[in-house]
């Protein structure tokens, strides 16, 4: 047998997906490609029904189709469904299932030794990615959510909990976790967020660290950068995908090698 593949969102020239799942596909042993596909809504429900029929083995989903993608998908899994937000799109049968591989890679980083004694946390963002760690934490007490538009903050923590609070503002003790795209294009975070934080989720990725990144190493705080997150999103999407179950260790071993 051989996979098919791909990502779909606009960007995607960016996506460093097609290399992780090429990685992932030599490691298992396996057969299969991984495209780029660029997507509107209407390429994201033909590529669906491209999957629904065989053409496609899997697809993973990125801004800003993950909401549209919860929409298609025949049927979600709980995180999916609270988030409202997928990322991962797999054939069960005749149907769709739709799944936040987000969401899992939250909940595994937030269970490392490093961040369980958090007292609060602070998500900045109110996109997909936001929903997905909000899905994460679940009933977790002291979570807040900070984003530049007040609305979309409102309506985010009306459906998933959390406090709002105002942009640029800081609450002491908190892991942040950034969920924007700032630090993609070497951006910082705003106002005093990490000197007053007690560790970072930073999600944007790049070539070079992220300025948030950096930041979070020179205070001494405890840290998962954008290239950690997107290995475990894609170890889940691919175990999904295949059955085939791989650790963080033996793909980060096997990227450093190429």
């Amino acid at each position: 047998m051989s996979y098919r593949f791909a990502v779909l969102g606009d960007p995607v020239e960016h996506s460093r997906s097609p290399l992780l799942h090429g990685a992932m596909l030599e490691i298992a042993g396996l057969e299969g490609t991984y495209e780029k596909v660029r997507a509107d809504e209407g390429v994201l429900a033909s590529c669906v029904e491209g999957l629904r029929n065989g053409e496609w083995d899997g697809l993973n989903i990125t801004m800003p189709l993950k909401s549209a993608a919860a929409r298609v998908a025949d049927t979600l899994s709980t995180t999916a469904a609270r988030s409202g937000s997928v990322n991962t799109l797999m054939r069960s049968g005749d149907a769709i299932s739709g799944e936040s591989t987000d969401s899992i890679a939250f909940t595994e980083i937030l269970l490392q030794p490093q961040f369980a004694e958090r007292t609060s946390v602070l998500v900045l963002g109110t996109g997909g990615s936001a929903a997905a760690a909000l899905a994460a934490l679940g009933d977790e007490p002291n979570v807040y959510v900070s984003g530049r538009n007040e609305g979309s903050v409102d309506t985010l923590t009306g459906r998933l909990g959390g406090e709002p609070v105002a942009w640029r503002s800081a609450v002491a003790g908190a892991l942040v976790i950034n969920s924007t795209s700032l630090g993609m294009g070497g951006e910082t975070l705003p106002g005093d967020v990490l000197e007053l934080a007690s560790g970072l989720v930073d999600l944007p990725y790049r070539n070079r660290e992220t300025p948030a990144a950096s930041r979070a190493r020179a205070l001494g705080l405890a840290l998962t950068d954008g290239h950690e997150f997107l290995l475990r999103q894609a170890l889940a999407s691919f175990a999904l995908w295949t059955g085939v179950s791989l650790s963080l260790e033996t793909l980060s071993a096997r990227l450093r090698n190429t």
